[in-house]
């Protein structure tokens, strides 16, 4: 069946096929957040993308080859509740922004900055630091060679709008900022986006909207 990214929690992965990578998205309760698993297709190295909640859910997804490492999007405590038994269970390394790591209580074991290449294997992810959500959330983009760009958000972007900076007009001016400079200046509109919760959409059935979200200030 053709990858949709609808997900429920309690329901089975869907998974996204490309030529070099495999993307297998899970929902975890009780929050319905999104996990994404990376699979390099010519070395078979894994990553996960946020281990928000349920450990055995997501250490079942990863199965026997283990992961080599876990990205954590942002400082939420939803998006790392089951970080510790993950990294426990699979010795992963972790990583995470630079200004956000200090509000995990699971060890970051490499800093990301804006700009920095995380690895699965054969396959590059960059990542872009967008200010606003979280001081230090990160987003991840795979330029992918053989088609459009895919892009991990986290907490940072989803369909109708960026994430929630709880009526702070300068940390919402902040994000729409980073999200416009960072993605829709750089990307184009068939870029595939996952974000942190629910279902996935694109930069083009976004991008009309950037005025829309400005003027209404959320």
């Amino acid at each position: 069946m053709a990858y949709t990214g609808e997900v429920q929690v309690g329901g089975p992965a869907d998974v996204h096929e490309l030529t070099d990578l495999m993307i297998s998205k899970v929902a975890v309760g009780p929050m319905n957040n999104n996990a994404y698993l990376l699979r390099c297709r010519r070395t078979g190295e894994q990553l996960l993308i946020d281990a928000a909640n349920e450990p055995e859910t997501l250490l079942e997804l990863i199965g026997s080859d283990g992961i080599a490492s876990v990205v954590t999007t942002h400082r939420h405590g939803d998006h790392w509740q089951a970080l510790a038994p993950v990294v426990e269970g699979t010795g992963a390394r972790t990583y995470a922004g630079r200004h956000d790591a200090d509000g995990i209580p699971v060890g970051t074991d490499v800093l990301v900055e804006d700009g920095d290449t995380v690895r699965v294997g054969e396959v590059g992810l960059t990542a872009r630091h967008l200010v606003g959500h979280t001081p230090g959330s990160i987003a991840l983009v795979y330029d992918d060679p053989h088609g459009h760009p895919h892009l991990f958000t986290g907490d940072c972007l989803f369909p109708g709008g960026v994430g929630n900076t709880h009526d702070d007009p300068e940390a919402f001016a902040s994000l729409l900022n980073d999200v416009e400079t960072k993605l829709f200046a750089q990307l184009p509109d068939e870029t595939w986006v996952y974000p942190g919760h629910g279902g996935d959409t694109t930069l083009g059935a976004e991008r009309p909207h950037l005025g829309e979200w400005r003027e209404r200030g959320w």
